[in-house]
């Protein structure tokens, strides 16, 4: 064979590699994922109090008076004053969307951050909840919201402060000449479950008994009361850690191939590892703080994910941008209208009950299905 011959061999292959990442059972997945978070947003803004029909709720959707108009845009996305529009258009654009958008941003998010923990340290054990992030993330927050509020404006730094002191004192802990995923997991047991008791003691330092309210919904995960403050908080986070996360697929990829292996390949292990559990840190941080503590979503979602798509974290981590909001919009209709339907009662549920609920038992199926459950 000859060297043109070779190396033209060579530029097809790496051509070739560039686009045969995105197949199949990954487009499947993305179009599966958005379909289901499509329907469930229909749902979503279908039901509530104020009562109108599918197709009232659904023009009012689509209304060309705020869809075109640049005032409603900038009420919505720059908190400016909004215009005059039709009531029904008002419910659905002013209270119910943006509940949706902000269960599509966490949900993304926690899968997202859940993924990049289960690369780092080569757990798929790993996520914000068990490695002790939301924990920590969600003491600083109602810390701030009992005794600092006049900070509350920052809550998605303050969480961002408070994950990431929680997950160096796990890999502290956890650290005896390396770290392995018992250590990793039972490290994550223990921060946060300390740091769960002072968020407990904190409560008897709060004189309103509003804000014991608000704070014990919040420490279960709830998307009650979301507006467009909440979105406008969460996106530019949300954006800025999706796309370092994206990017830095193939550092995710090589860490999976262990750290001698990673050197070897000219890695600086140490650094990338730090610099991507910041990344990871920040997603799950900024969801905490305008959704509260949901738990499981970070640890299931990278599963049922990889089952579909594989390992690659090309695929993995586009797979979780959409089957995360898909997981979390359609949990947030359960917890939103599951006691009207079982019970009839005019009630909501903290979307982490249900979130919980589903992720408990599919991780008891996972413990049961996989021999060897822990390290990747």
């Amino acid at each position: 064979m000859s060297e043109q011959s070779w190396l033209g061999r060579v530029r097809q292959s790496a051509s070739d590699g560039a686009t045969s990442w995105f197949d199949r059972s990954l487009a499947v997945l993305c179009l599966g994922s958005l379909a289901v978070t499509v329907v469930s947003a229909l749902v979503q803004v279908s039901f509530g109090a104020f009562s109108m029909s599918l197709v009232e709720a659904w023009q009012a959707v689509f209304n060309p008076n705020v869809i075109l108009d640049p005032r409603a845009w900038n009420a919505f996305l720059l908190g400016g004053e909004i215009p005059e529009i039709s009531k029904r258009s008002l419910v659905v654009w002013n209270i119910r969307l943006p509940r949706v958008f902000v269960a599509i941003f966490v949900g993304m998010n926690l899968a997202v951050s859940g993924a990049i923990f289960q690369a780092v340290t080569r757990n798929e054990l790993a996520s914000p909840f068990i490695l002790g992030v939301s924990s920590g993330a969600g003491l600083l927050i109602l810390l701030t919201l009992v005794i600092f509020s006049g900070l509350a404006a920052f809550l998605p730094l303050i969480a961002s402060l408070g994950g990431a002191i929680a997950f160096l004192i796990v890999y502290a802990i956890a650290w005896q000449n390396g770290t392995s995923p018992v250590r990793l997991v039972l490290a994550g047991v223990i921060v946060g479950t300390v740091f769960q008791s002072l968020q407990t003691a904190l409560f008897f330092f709060a004189q309103d008994i509003g804000v014991v309210q608000s704070a014990i919904a919040w420490t279960t995960g709830s998307l009650t009361g979301t507006d467009w403050e909440q979105v406008r908080m969460v996106v530019p986070w949300s954006l800025v850690a999706m796309g370092l996360a994206l990017v830095s697929s193939r550092q995710l990829n090589v860490l999976l191939l262990g750290e001698r292996t990673a050197k070897s390949l000219g890695m600086s292990v140490e650094k990338v590892r730090f610099a991507l559990s910041g990344v990871a840190v920040l997603a799950a941080a900024a969801s905490i703080a305008v959704a509260g503590i949901v738990g499981f979503v970070g640890l299931i979602v990278p599963h049922m994910v990889r089952n579909i798509v594989g390992s690659d974290y090309k695929k993995l981590v586009l797979g979780c941008v959409f089957a995360g909001p898909a997981l979390m919009v359609s949990a947030d209709v359960g917890a939103r209208l599951g006691m009207q339907v079982l019970l009839g009662a005019n009630a909501q549920m903290p979307v982490g009950i249900v979130t919980g609920l589903i992720g408990g038992p599919y991780f008891l199926y996972l413990m049961r299905k996989q021999e060897q459950l822990g390290e990747i």
